[in-house]
Order: C-alpha cells, then structure tokens, then sequence
C-alpha cells in the first residue's frame, strides 16, 4: 500500500497529471465487456477476488447488442457456447436467437453482480515496472480522462474488436450504399435491388440467405477456398459430433469422416464455384483460425441460382462492379462480409505477449492466456465462447493463486467478502478440445 501512496504522491505534484483523476483497484482490471470479459469476471467472483470491468460502449456484449444482423443465432448448439458457472435456460432452443443469448448475458451479469464502467474507452495500458503496476488510462464520453492502477490487466477487447474494410479501387466512385456487415442488420431494405456480398464465411452466406428470404437479389464474392459443412449430420451438430470423435481418433480421420458425409449430403461444393481447400476442416481451422461454413440453407439458394457466385473484385465504377476475369455487372448495393480483428496493439504497450501485427497473443492455444507482470488474455483462442471459457477459469484460478502467495499490495479483505460457494458443474468442459484442453476438477 506504501507503494500506491508513493506513486500518488507523486503524481500530484506532477503538471501534466492534473487533470487525469486516478484509481486505485485492489482486484484486477479487465478491459472488454464481452462474453470473455464477463466470464472472467465471474470466475473471480466466484473466488472471492472483485474485478473492474472496463468497457468503451454503453452496454454489455457490445458486438452483439450494435453490430449483428436481426436473423442471428448461434452457429453451435447452447451447450458449447454457455458461460462458466451458468447454464443456458432449458426453454432455450438448441441454436438460441440472438435476443435469447442476450439475454442470457444479462442475467449472467446480474446473477455474478457484474457492473462494468461503460463509455470509457482504454487509450493507453502499460506496466510501470518502477511501482510494479499496470496503469490503464481511459477517455469517457465526455473526453474525460482516468488512470485506473491495478496489479493485474485482463485483456477481454477479443477477436472482433473492429470491423476490418477492405481498400477497393473506386469505392468513393460506386455511388450505391457500400457497408459492413456490423451496420446490417435485416435484407428488407434491400428488397428488389441487386447486392453484391463479399466474403463467404459464415455471416457472408447467411446474409446472402436474408437477402433471398426479403426478394433482393444477392450475389456473393468468394476469394478463397472454403469448407461448407451441414450444420448437423446423423441427428447430431457437426461441432459436437467433431470433438465426440476427436476423442477417439486423429484430426485427419475425423475431417476425412466430415468430408465424406459432406459430399453425401451438400453434394460437391466445387460444382458451384466455393473449392475446398486442401486440408480438411478440422485441420485448416487449427492451421489457419479460418472457421468451417455450418450452412443453415445458403447452399440450397447457390444450387437454385438464386445466389450467384461472382470472382474477387478487381475496381468500382459508377453501380458497376469490374471483376478480376473481365466481367462487369451492375449492384445497388455492395455488403462487406470482411471480418473483424483485433486492436490490443493500438492501446497495449507490450511487446512480448501481444503481436504487433495482428493483436493475437504470441503463443497458440492453450499457452496464450497468460503474460508477465499480471498480464492476461481472454477470447482469442479463435475456438469461439467455449475457448474463452477455458481461459477465464485457468485466468482465475492464477490470479487467486497470486493474490495468496504473493505480499498483496493492498489490504486483502478489500478483495475477500465470504467464502465462495462450490462451483457449479459447466458442461462445455467435459469435451475434450481436440485434445488440447485438460482442467482440473
């Protein structure tokens, strides 16, 4: 606690620190208010350890509540997207809507008590090693400025913290409306009109699907290579019956099993311009991060012909796309099914757990969760909620291991309040993550 007087002391008489108003938080920091950030914060709170939750939007689960289509649902059955601690309602639907996941997350944060400081968006995090702390700076809404100090820093800003735009020569000469999938949000404004999609992962081709289902007529940009499994397969999701397997067998006779019951059920992809790559499913996701298509009915529509398969785009003129073989076809509108990706590097002065390229953590799932100085990470094991989930319990567990074994530079019972309860059963962890994945009871 000397050391945090100190460090105030300091900073008080210090001109340029005038205006920043300062905190001091005995438990850990955690920036993001995402489904990674609120399972963090609930596995310490179930330890007995309160955290601050820091987030720059004005709710929880910002991505999902701002910057998703109205025809959402989870790509996997509930049971492998459920938080630690707190099962899915049994009401609830094999594939919840988006509504019902959200809602989930509500009661999630009010069951754990989790309060996150919304609109405060992190500028600057760095360790100061004279003190031994990570200081976090945010602005808020109405650019004022706060230096939050704490001994731990969980990064929960995830995977998907902003929306990636491609440069496409002659974008400001289109004329049409051009978007990200984050501001779309339901093919009716669409209906009637010729809309281009680029990017054939999971959120292009159900968008494509929206768009057929409100009478627009969709065509869709595939760059690349692409698995398109069905989302279930012999009475079961695809996912689930893939780590049922992986159990028993190696990831190139599973994906040679998805692969075959594929072709018997979707037919051969190839036929209809979306060629698979090389490797199998299975073993392109862990190669590459890129997520397998689980179709919900978009190829149905590419068969018909309702959906057109277009080249990559070679430039815009006016409502008129030139593609990379030559071919020009007219669009009144063009969606951009691009991604996200990380921002840790913009506001994260470190340059050993986080790359610089891409804001992913240095080393591969499962040892990217952890860094020096109590530096964590949180939803970037690109394994979706239930890898973020194996991370907030280890992230928890290390956390209160610290807090016990080191001097504590700060009263211990400002973090204790009584004995947590056992924890409840989480079922997600009963699945071996192809074979990666080993928690203790």
């Amino acid at each position: 606690m000397d050391c945090l007087r100190e460090l105030e002391g300091k900073h008080a008489h210090d001109p340029l620190f005038e205006k920043i108003t300062r905190v001091f938080v005995p438990g850990p920091v955690i920036v993001g208010a995402g489904p990674s950030g609120l399972a963090v914060a609930a596995c310490l709170k179930d330890k007995g350890v309160l955290s601050m939750v820091l987030e720059r939007s004005s709710c929880i689960a910002s991505l999902w509540q701002l910057k998703t289509y109205d025809r959402l649902r989870l790509h996997l059955p509930k049971q492998f997207c459920e938080l630690p601690l707190m099962g899915f309602p049994t009401e609830f639907p094999t594939y919840p809507t988006k509504q019902q996941f959200l809602h989930y997350l509500e009661s999630y944060a009010q069951m754990f008590e989790i309060g996150p400081r919304f609109n405060e968006t992190v500028s600057h995090a760095e360790y100061d090693k004279v003190f031994g702390f990570w200081r976090v700076k945010t602005v808020g809404k109405k650019l004022e400025e706060t230096e939050y100090v704490c001994r731990w820093l969980v990064v929960a800003t995830g995977e998907n913290a902003e929306a990636v735009v491609p440069e496409i020569d002659g974008m400001g000469e289109f004329g049409g409306d051009i978007k990200h999938t984050s501001y779309y949000r339901s093919g009716e404004e669409f209906t009637g009109k010729k809309v281009l999609v680029v990017g054939c992962g999971n959120s292009g081709m159900e968008v494509c699907l929206d768009l057929c289902n409100h009478s627009a007529k969709p065509s869709l940009v595939v760059r690349n290579t692409v698995h398109v499994l069905p989302r279930e397969m012999l009475g079961q999701s695809t996912f689930g019956l893939s780590m049922w397997l992986l159990k028993w067998l190696p990831v190139r006779l599973v994906d040679r099993f998805l692969l075959t019951v594929s072709r018997l059920m979707l037919g051969e992809t190839a036929r209809f311009g979306l060629d698979r790559p090389e490797l199998g499913p299975l073993e392109h996701k862990n190669l590459t991060g890129k997520t397998p298509v689980l179709d919900v009915g978009t190829l149905a529509m590419i068969k018909s012909g309702d959906i057109k398969i277009c080249p990559e785009i070679k430039k815009l003129k006016r409502h008129t796309v030139e593609f990379v073989e030559g071919k020009t076809e007219t669009f009144d509108a063009i969606i951009l099914a691009t991604g996200y990706k990380s921002n840790v590097p913009s506001w994260l002065k470190e340059g050993d757990m986080f790359s610089e390229k891409d804001g992913f953590p240095r080393k591969p799932f499962p040892n990217g969760w952890k860094g020096e100085c109590g530096l964590y990470a949180v939803g970037f094991t690109k394994r979706g909620i239930l890898g973020a989930s194996v991370d907030a319990i280890r992230i928890a567990e290390d956390i209160e291991r610290c807090r016990n074994e080191e001097a504590a530079p700060c009263d211990r019972s400002v973090l204790m309040k009584s004995p947590p309860p056992p924890p409840l059963s989480f079922s997600c962890l009963e699945f071996d993550l192809q074979r990666i994945c080993r928690l203790k009871n």
